[in-house]
């Protein structure tokens, strides 16, 4: 066996995924908010980048006429606290709306904690030092829930105080807001709220301490048997305690509520369809030209340095226009593709697949993926996912093109709607009215899409 040594030259392509084009996918697969996050981020680094500053009267400065104005105003123009505390939140909601200024809510975050709120009734309601011990105590042992998770015993172990005392002051925190907090139970949470209101069903009590479990798997029939009355008085006594929430606490200590800034806005302009990107949270970007400059003049190191940042810079405005020009593509793509759904509204909403729109807009399917993963599109018929506009077909057996699982699923919210409320569709009976309309699909299939849409069994809705 002979061995030599040789070269040979192999030319081949391969596809190197460049840290550049990492971040062109990263910045596709962005949504508006994600984008303005990685600019402001990359100014910061990137001496290089800088924001084209907008000229002319849309200053985000506020003018001193308007500063002298809101100092002149008093405190009682934005906000009555006469008015809050005789009239409570619905007369405040009121005024929101005869007025032209902002509610006071908008000001103030809606992060307090369950705990603190409790600790300032518990301080303007009590005045003794050692209750006001015991109250701290047993607030602290209130869990997010609004739950108390220890018990009297133990308290009174822990400060060395009477269990009667310990008693009355826990009764006394069971009335602070929101109602309900302090209970050790569901069933006290529950009877807690009751309490508070005036119910003309005497069997809620009862109910409420010995059948939540029935009422849970729906035996009205059973509960009525057991307390002598009929299931529809059992139904209107759970009705009633469907009112009530049982889990008072969880509604302290949570953020703002985010709103959803949509990425493309679709508008309807003289019968044709304008695609709008979103460009608000993205600043304009330009290279310094003060670092061009120094380029030419500097050292090599600097050069180096400045050259790696304007490469940076440069491919960044890149990617972000590619963002942009594919966004405005693929948007444009779903558009010819779902026609019938811009004109009439989610009834027509036909299946669709990502092939087809990569094969118009001429780019893989991956890409199509990327840029419409957390993306919304502000449409007439509401604010939408893009993902929405994709869905599986189902067959329709009345031989015409076949229908979209989200029309299926409101042709059910609809059958469901409309159905009697002392008798309704089972799913096996949905499955045949669909068939009926030429619409093949099984029961389970029907389960699934009834389940997905949030909605009861039909032995769940059933009124008595």
């Amino acid at each position: 066996m002979n061995l030599d040594h040789s070269l040979k030259l192999d030319l081949s392509q391969k596809l190197m995924m460049t840290p550049e084009l990492r971040q062109a996918i990263a910045i596709l697969q962005m949504s508006a908010l994600e984008l303005s996050e990685v600019i402001a981020e990359e100014i910061l680094e990137n001496p290089v980048l800088e924001i084209v500053e907008k000229e002319g009267p849309d200053s985000s400065e506020p003018s001193e006429e308007i500063e002298t104005s809101r100092e002149s105003e008093p405190l009682d123009d934005y906000f009555n606290w006469a008015d809050y505390f005789n009239n409570g939140m619905e007369k405040k909601s009121e005024q929101v709306i005869a007025d032209d200024k902002p509610a006071f809510e908008v000001f103030i975050k809606n992060n307090v904690s369950l705990h603190e709120h409790l600790e300032l009734q518990l301080h303007l309601a009590v005045r003794d030092t050692e209750a006001k011990a015991i109250g701290s105590y047993l607030i602290g042992c209130i869990d997010d829930n609004g739950y108390l998770c220890s018990t009297i015993k133990e308290a009174a172990l822990a400060l060395n105080a009477e269990e009667k005392l310990i008693a009355e002051i826990l009764s006394l925190i069971q009335t602070f807001d929101p109602l309900g907090v302090g209970a050790r139970d569901l069933q006290e949470c529950l009877t807690l709220q009751l309490e508070q209101q005036e119910s003309s069903n005497p069997f809620v009590k009862t109910i409420i301490a010995e059948h939540l479990p029935d009422v849970a798997q729906g035996r009205y029939k059973g509960i009525g048997d057991k307390l002598g009355c009929s299931a529809n008085q059992v139904q209107q006594g759970v009705d009633i305690i469907r009112t009530l929430d049982p889990k008072p606490g969880r509604a302290f200590g949570k953020e703002n509520a985010s709103y959803i800034t949509p990425d493309i806005t679709v508008e309807r302009i003289n019968g044709e369809y304008i695609i709008l990107v979103n460009e608000s949270n993205t600043p304009p970007l330009t290279i310094n030209p003060y670092y061009r400059q120094v380029a030419m003049s500097a050292d090599h190191e600097s050069k180096k340095f400045i050259e790696t940042r304007l490469h940076s810079a440069l491919w960044l405005i890149k990617s972000i226009e590619q963002r942009r020009q594919t966004l405005y593509k693929v948007m444009e793509a779903i558009i010819g593709l779902q026609q019938d759904f811009f004109n009439h509204g989610p009834k027509c909403l036909r299946p669709l697949i990502m092939k087809q729109v990569a094969e118009r807009v001429e780019v893989h399917e991956s890409t199509v993926s990327r840029a419409i993963a957390n993306k919304y599109v502000d449409t007439p018929h509401g604010l939408l996912s893009l993902r929405s506009f994709f869905s599986a077909a189902v067959h329709n057996s009345a031989g015409e093109q076949d229908v979209s699982t989200s029309k299926v699923k409101q042709k059910i919210k609809e059958l469901i709607t409309g159905e009697k409320a002392t008798d309704p569709f089972s799913d096996q009976t949905l499955a045949d009215i669909l068939c009926q309309h030429g619409i093949k699909i099984s029961r389970r299939t029907v389960t699934k899409y009834r389940e997905e849409l949030g909605i009861l069994s039909s032995t769940r809705r059933k009124r008595y």
